[in-house]
This record gives C-alpha cells, structure tokens and sequence, in this order.
C-alpha cells in the first residue's frame, strides 16, 4: 500500500509562482509513475505531469503548462514536487499527486492507470 499527501497549495496573483510537494510513504519500491492531476470547479480532472519515479523521465500537458510548471522527485525524500511559474487563473483547481505501479502504463497522463491518490491540494490564482 502507497498513501500520498499533497501540500503547498495556497492562494497566489497571477504570474507568480507555487511549489507543490507531494510526500510518499508506504510500498514506494512498487512504484513506477507519479503523476499531476487538476480540477477545476465544474470541469473533469485533467493530466498535468508525470515522472518516472525510478528513471526520472517526464512528461507534460503541453498545451496547459508546458513551459511553466516542472515535475520533479527526490527519491531519498520520497517526494514528488511541482513547481508552477507564471501562474494563471485558469490554473485554478484542486491539484492530486497520483502513484501508478505497472511499468507498462509509464509516464501515462490516463487517470485510470493511477493506482493511489491524494487527497489534493487546492491552488487559486487571483487576477
């Protein structure tokens, strides 16, 4: 079993910048893919980024955040981070940290591979 915990949401203008940190515990060894989410009010939950938790590879939304937000992982602190720069109010949205297991399905932005969840972390961007 994996539990994840998201933290560094927080309220921000727009063109500024939030780390969002997402603390692993539990079976990390059975990792393989960590992933962003987001949701915005009234919207589906969309792909931001993923990492190989082991390999370090990543992969973005391009149209939303490429550019702007970077994926990374410290696997001695077992966490995943989010930097996000130049922020937008369209970025509004809870953001989930998501753990996928199955090499198979690596660096996948489909929110049915995703084993493990967070509870979220909300981010509002203000104009």
């Amino acid at each position: 079993q994996v539990q994840l915990v998201e933290s560094g949401g927080g309220l921000v203008q727009a063109g500024g910048s939030l780390r969002l940190s997402c603390a692993v515990s539990g079976r990390t060894i059975s990792l393989d893919t960590m992933g962003w989410f987001r949701q915005a009010p009234g919207k589906e939950r969309e792909f931001v980024a993923a990492i190989g938790w082991w390999s370090g590879d990543n992969v973005y939304n391009v149209d939303s955040v490429k550019g702007r937000f970077t994926i990374s992982r410290d696997n001695a602190k077992n966490t995943v981070y989010l930097q996000m720069n130049s922020l937008k109010p369209e970025d509004t949205a809870v953001y989930y940290c998501a753990a996928d297991r199955d090499l198979i399905t690596r660096l996948s932005p489909a929110i049915g591979v995703y084993d493990y969840w967070g509870q979220g972390t909300q981010v509002t961007v203000s104009s």
